[in-house]
């Protein structure tokens, strides 16, 4: 056994050197994150209980109790916490946070960018950012002339009907058979998947009730006649308790579980691209419109605020373009 001083010289020397040799699970090196073993739900508690290395800086407790007050997501607390903490702790330890000004948001945006960092990336940074001084400071308009990263307008990937059943037929594996069943034919985000319990799937209205989806939402969507067969086996085999799809020791499945099943079956299916959960997703909304649904429909669907969101499908609709005679032909 070789032991050596968890720090970020050592770390990337180890993955160097094990770099097409061994994969390394890196889980437990960083102690500026709390670890979730999957059999409790993490919490700002369990932000509360790490324990310092004495270089990183931690949310101010100011910071965890107003993202519960408002009753924040899992999620968006995770990512407040992680991007703030990233931006203090990028300058000295002993330097207060209120005593950063706008030109020092800048800089730290400008390193971001200069390490590629995703427009998303970005954009949460300043979102962290802007919580802490203009919601938990209350000092609105902090930093109004911070400039975020121009929008692109990018249009969702979707795959064809065609691929799609490819994906399901080529899925031998019942419990995964179900899960791009319902990525797909119900519109799931991947997250709403993971919570789904066994009680919101509704055979008798042929409805799935989504609860406390994205922005505090709940929605009801379309369940399938054919994967409601599925569905059957699938319980009468495996008997989940409370979660639809559970793991080995009765928790919830893993996100990166799901990214796997999916890229499995499209490999099996022999699709080239890259296929994520969330183009299942695209793919249902487009479908649904390509044969006539209206936009609305569509929209209640997937739990978007907005119809604008739910527009963008629009544009990779096939139905039209199949109509235009090409100049060519």
């Amino acid at each position: 056994m070789v032991i050596l001083p968890n720090n970020k010289e050592n770390l990337n020397q180890i993955f160097s050197k094990f770099k097409r040799v061994a994969w390394v699970n890196y889980s437990s090196f960083f102690t500026n994150r709390p670890i979730n073993q999957g059999n409790e739900v993490l919490t700002m508690d369990s932000y509360r209980k790490r324990i310092s290395n004495g270089k990183w800086k931690f949310c101010p407790e100011e910071f965890y109790r107003k993202l519960e007050i408002r009753k924040y997501a899992l999620n968006t607390k995770r990512i407040y916490i992680s991007m703030f903490e990233k931006f203090i702790s990028h300058y000295d330890k002993e330097e207060n946070p209120m005593n950063l000004n706008e030109m020092d948001v800048r800089l730290y945006l400008q390193k971001l960018v200069q390490q590629q960092r995703s427009d998303s990336y970005i954009n949460q940074a300043i979102n962290a950012i802007k919580f802490y001084y203009e919601v938990v400071k209350e000092m609105p308009n902090r930093f109004y002339e911070v400039e975020r990263p121009i929008k692109r307008e990018k249009l969702p990937e979707v795959l064809s009907k065609e691929e799609v059943k490819a994906m399901i037929e080529n899925t031998l594996n019942i419990k995964h058979k179900c899960i791009i069943g319902l990525l797909y034919s119900s519109g799931l985000r991947r997250g709403e998947l993971l919570s789904l319990k066994m009680k919101e799937i509704d055979s008798k209205r042929m409805t799935i009730f989504i609860k406390n989806a994205k922005g505090g939402k709940d929605r009801y969507t379309l369940l399938s006649n054919k994967l409601l067969v599925d569905l059957r086996r699938y319980y009468l085999t495996y008997k989940p308790k409370m979660w639809l799809f559970e793991g080995a020791a009765g928790e919830p499945y893993s996100g990166s579980s799901i990214q796997k099943i999916v890229h499995k079956s499209a490999k099996l299916a022999g699709i080239r691209k890259r296929v994520v959960p969330h183009m299942l997703r695209h793919s249902f909304a487009t479908h649904l419109l390509e044969d006539g649904t209206d936009l609305r429909y569509i929209q209640t669907l997937l739990g978007h605020k907005s119809s604008q969101t739910t527009e963008i499908y629009t544009h990779v609709a096939n139905n039209v373009l199949t109509r235009i005679k090409n100049p060519l032909d």
